[in-house]
């Protein structure tokens, strides 16, 4: 019996594919978590044998939580199941150590055949997915301004982004506050930026954020230019997991377990 957990913030969505997967034969879901520190203590205390994670999950957010996994049990195979599969998403989480990359629009069919694939012991990687990542291994170039930034970078730019404080980014990743500084003021580099605010802006026009629609997260990112929308006020309009306070630093609100 192949023993699979989910880490997911989405609670309906957890529930839902821990029904599908239980009619695979073969298959049981052993548990389900909400967050890299409950799926952290899942792997260190009974590791599955199968990993299945959101990109996006809170804490320490997906990329950073899947090399902690490996680090933990060499044998957990960490599968990526997320509705984020825009470069430079997808071959981030490989180099983190994923074995496979789903999304979350894939139909039942898909889904079996990939964990019975990865299981096998080899990578799979849905197909949208592959055809995206062929076709920028053969052009050798992106336009993505993302592609840019290191995984360590990549990993600093969704913790600011997710309204995570400098000291507490420092924690999370043991490093110092002046590395992860260090880390900012790289990534502003490369991204043309200058601050915490302009990059919430600008990971609002490239999708880091989930903002809606288009019009919405234009509307949202008008107004944070303007200084009209800070604090509760941006909580309110991007969801409860994000705030940004006036000034320099993106302040994290939230309080963890």
């Amino acid at each position: 019996m192949i023993r699979l957990a989910i880490a997911d913030d989405q609670s309906l969505f957890r529930a839902g594919v821990s029904r599908l997967i239980s009619e695979f034969q073969g298959f049981q879901v052993v548990a389900e978590c909400s967050s890299s520190d409950e799926a952290l203590a899942l792997v260190r205390d009974h590791p599955p044998d199968v990993l299945l994670i959101e990109l996006t999950l809170p804490g320490l957010g997906g990329l950073e939580t899947t090399r902690r996994v490996l680090r933990l049990s060499e044998s957990c195979r960490v599968v990526a199941l997320t509705r984020r599969s825009d470069p430079p998403f997808p071959s981030q989480m490989l180099k983190a150590g994923a074995i496979g990359f789903l999304t979350k629009d894939i139909d039942v069919a898909e889904l079996e055949r990939s964990l019975r694939q990865v299981c096998s012991g080899r990578r799979y990687i849905c197909q949208d997915v592959a055809q995206e990542l062929a076709y920028f291994a053969y052009a050798g170039t992106s336009d993505n301004p993302l592609d840019a930034l290191s995984q360590r970078e990549m990993q600093v730019m969704l913790m600011v982004v997710d309204c995570r404080a400098v000291s507490d980014i420092a924690s999370a990743l043991y490093l110092s506050p002046k590395t992860v500084n260090s880390y900012r003021y790289r990534i502003f580099e490369k991204l043309n930026i200058r601050s915490d605010v302009e990059l919430v802006l600008f990971a609002l026009r490239h999708g880091v954020v989930d903002g809606g629609s288009p019009a919405f997260q234009e509307e949202v990112a008008g107004q944070l230019a303007r200084g009209e929308l800070a604090g509760a006020g941006l909580q309110a309009r991007l969801g409860p997991r994000r705030q940004v306070a006036k000034g320099k630093d993106v302040e994290d609100k939230r309080r963890h377990d």
